[in-house]
């Protein structure tokens, strides 16, 4: 017991020596820098600060990192160094255009697989990585893995990807400025994982469930990151992130099932990890090809104003404005452009009231009274129909 612990006080010291921890904090920080300096030159304002990318990363992903690692130390299931060594170059590479949609496990583990699986075919030799080792016993183990962390993305894409999308705007194919919506969101998953080498022994006669081909072990605390991005311009946010966190889910599950799989047929581990970056692929494609084949949500309308978007801490966020929401009516006066929006929030100076049509054609009312000099800052975005760019929040 006392050599399991020691272990497990080492490696989780290691995890803050694993320069992946640090480069996930940079990159949240760069996109959030990223997304400020786009809203600033769409709406003159920004909508969420620096620090909401950051928000994100850990939360949520710890506790699902926690309940993998019990099922990791559980059964024995280990990765040699070099895989995750390849993993984390992979996740780097992966990276390096500044979106999240790449960081996807399906390519950073998956393509990660089919690299360790031509370098242990082809006995490559390269200084600190270690190929000869890598058996059709590891390889399982990657799929596993990838299948695991799928499972999460879904989980993490479904759970919050949907919340904070920033808003933007966009030129459509007539060249009138429309609005969208994009999420942008990075995961780490820290995870325990089993390391084919040190001083622990099996302290069960049926440890590990699987045997992965080595007598003693030690434990790395490893984070994985796990991205998503997309843009949606036909329907409400909400609506397409969901779909397509169930979509991953689903995929998720299919891989893992076929990973497990391959403890008794081999060949399942390539299955899965192709079944993984191609059906990933496929949803990504299939959420495009519907985006293109839709009308905009966010267009001008002959009546009303369309809340693209809502300012946090803003009279409108008190109001509890949704995005989608129409505005029909303020102070009592029809609004369908930003000079009469801006005219009718004038008539009280002390108070608004806002007759609204809700996303599912439901009039509803709401109001806030105002503090001096807020009717000019009621904190909603939207898109002006008479002109070529989105105005600032009113």
């Amino acid at each position: 017991m006392q050599v399991w612990l020691i272990e497990l006080l080492k490696g989780f010291g290691k995890f803050f020596l694993n320069p992946l921890f640090y480069y996930s904090i940079i990159l949240a920080v760069t996109a959030g820098v990223l997304r400020v300096k786009r809203e600033r030159k769409d709406f003159h304002v920004r909508v969420y600060d620096i620090f909401l990318e950051l928000r994100y990363v850990f939360p949520l992903s710890l506790l699902i990192g926690l309940i993998f690692s019990i099922i990791s130390i559980g059964t024995g299931f280990s990765l040699p160094t070099a895989a995750i060594v390849v993993i984390g170059a992979m996740t780097f590479l992966m990276s390096l255009p500044m979106g999240f949609r790449l960081l996807s496990p399906a390519y950073t583990i998956g393509l990660s697989f089919f690299l360790l699986l031509a370098g242990s075919y082809f006995n490559w030799s390269i200084p600190f990585l270690d190929f000869s080792n890598m058996d059709g016993a590891y390889l399982t183990g990657i799929a596993i893995l990838l299948g695991f962390l799928l499972i999460a993305e879904g989980l993490f894409v479904y759970r919050n990807g949907a919340h904070n999308t920033s808003p933007r705007l966009r030129k459509s194919p007539r060249g009138l400025t429309v609005g969208a919506h994009q999420a942008r969101r990075l995961w780490v998953v820290p995870l325990f994982l089993l390391i084919p080498t040190g001083d622990i022994t099996p302290p069960f006669s049926w440890w590990p469930v699987v045997h992965w081909g080595s007598e003693s072990y030690s434990i790395l605390l490893v984070p994985f990151m796990v991205g998503f991005q997309l843009r949606i311009q036909s329907t409400l946010p909400v609506i397409a992130i969901k779909q397509v966190g169930k979509n991953v889910l689903w995929l998720g599950i299919l891989v893992l099932a076929l990973a497990a799989g391959a403890l008794w047929v081999p060949i399942l581990a390539v299955i899965a990890a192709a079944a993984a970056l191609l059906g990933r692929e496929i949803i990504s494609y299939r959420h495009r090809i519907h985006e293109q084949g839709h009308p905009f949500y966010f267009s001008p309308k002959s009546t009303g104003l369309t809340v693209l978007g809502v300012l946090p801490g803003s009279p409108a966020a008190k109001m509890a404005l949704q995005i989608g929401e129409t505005i029909q009516k303020v102070n009592g006066m029809e609004v369908s452009d930003e000079r009469g929006f801006y005219q009718a929030l004038q008539q009280n100076s002390a108070h608004c009231k806002l007759v609204v049509i809700d996303v599912n054609g439901q009039i509803r009312f709401t109001q806030c009274a105002l503090y001096e000099g807020e009717h000019h800052e009621l904190g909603v975005l939207f898109i002006e129909k008479n002109q070529r760019r989105g105005e600032e929040a009113i």
